[in-house]
C-alpha cells in the first residue's frame, strides 16, 4: 500500500525533471526519490535547488507521516534527491546496539542530514556520540585534523 501510495504522489508531483527508480528496496528500509535515482549528477543538482525551494521532500514525508501514522515508520530526508522509510528504531542509532560503549573514550559521528527530520539526526544528537555537523568532506577532514592532528 505505501509504495502504491508513494508512486501515484510522484505521478502527480508537478516538477521538472522524472528520471525513473523512483522506489529502491534497501537492506531494512525503502529509498524514496521524487525525481528518480536514475537522474543524471546535474539534474540531481538542479532538483536539490528545486527541492530547497519548493520543499517538494518535506511535503512528502510530512503526507506519509501523517497518511501512515499507524505504521510506526519514520521517514527521513537523506542526500539530495531522496528521503527514506524504515521502522521505528531502526535509525542510524542501531549501530550503537551492536557496540560495547563502555569500551570507547569516545565516538565522533560526522553527519550532514542532522537537523530534526533528517536521516542523520538521531545519531548526531545521541548522548554515545560527539556529533559533527558537516557540510561534505573536506569539511569531515578539516574538523578530524583539528580534533586528532592539531597539536
Amino acid at each position: 500500500i505505501l509504495q502504491i501510495f508513494c508512486l501515484h504522489y510522484i505521478a502527480d508531483l508537478d516538477i521538472p525533471i522524472k528520471r525513473g527508480t523512483f522506489i529502491e528496496f534497501r537492506n531494512g528500509m525503502l529509498n524514496v526519490s521524487p525525481i528518480g535515482r536514475n537522474c543524471s549528477y546535474e539534474e540531481r543538482e538542479e532538483f536539490n535547488r528545486y527541492d530547497l525551494q519548493h520543499n517538494i521532500r518535506s511535503t512528502f514525508v510530512r503526507v506519509l507521516t501523517e497518511r501512515f501514522a499507524d505504521l510506526k515508520l519514520r521517514f527521513v530526508i537523506g542526500g539530495q534527491i531522496s528521503f527514506d522509510v524504515f521502522p521505528e528504531g531502526w535509525d542510524k542509532t542501531y549501530c550503537l546496539r551492536h557496540l560495547n560503549l563502555s569500551q570507547f573514550k569516545e565516538i565522533h559521528f560526522f553527519g550532514d542530514k542532522t537537523h530534526p527530520g533528517e536521516n542523520d539526526h538521531e545519531l548526531y544528537t545521541s548522548p554515545h556520540v560527539i556529533g559533527h555537523a558537516v557540510t561534505g568532506p573536506h569539511d569531515t577532514d578539516r574538523i578530524l585534523r583539528e580534533l586528532f592532528l592539531s597539536e
